[in-house]
């Protein structure tokens, strides 16, 4: 939540099943964004994502270690959605379905992926670069 205040996001949307609320200690770790940011549990994630590229104009931008497209080399000026998936598993296939793009971080040493938060951080933090 402190990196998507940060970064000017305007809601955080998280899945209900199978995942941790805003518990108190996520509130005291955010230092005071989960007072800024709204956290909005949905249902159907998939649903959600159709509903915001329907209804908003948005792009549904999903983060995955093994796409093709370099975050680096696209457009991210728009409004969008960046959805990133579970550290693990990744991407849930019916969400997956929901992106117009998929992209990904380069990777230039020998780790192969970034945890969920530092991903999120580098997409979130290069949409506010493009954008001036």
């Amino acid at each position: 939540l402190r990196t998507a205040d940060a970064a000017g996001v305007h809601a955080v949307i998280a899945p209900k099943d199978r995942a941790v609320g805003l518990t108190p200690v996520a509130c005291k770790v955010a230092s005071g964004a989960a007072e800024t940011v709204p956290f909005i549990q949905v249902t159907n994630l998939s649903r959600t994502l159709r509903q915001l590229r329907e209804a908003c104009g948005l792009w549904v931008v999903g983060m995955a270690g093994e796409a093709e497209q370099s975050l680096y080399q696209t457009d991210l000026s728009g409004g969008l959605v960046m959805v990133m998936g579970g550290e693990e598993k990744g991407m849930r296939r019916l969400v997956r379905e929901q992106c117009d793009l998929l992209l990904s971080v380069p990777m230039r040493g020998t780790v192969e992926s970034l945890n969920v938060s530092v991903a999120t951080a580098v997409g979130l933090f290069e949409a506010v670069r493009q954008r001036g």
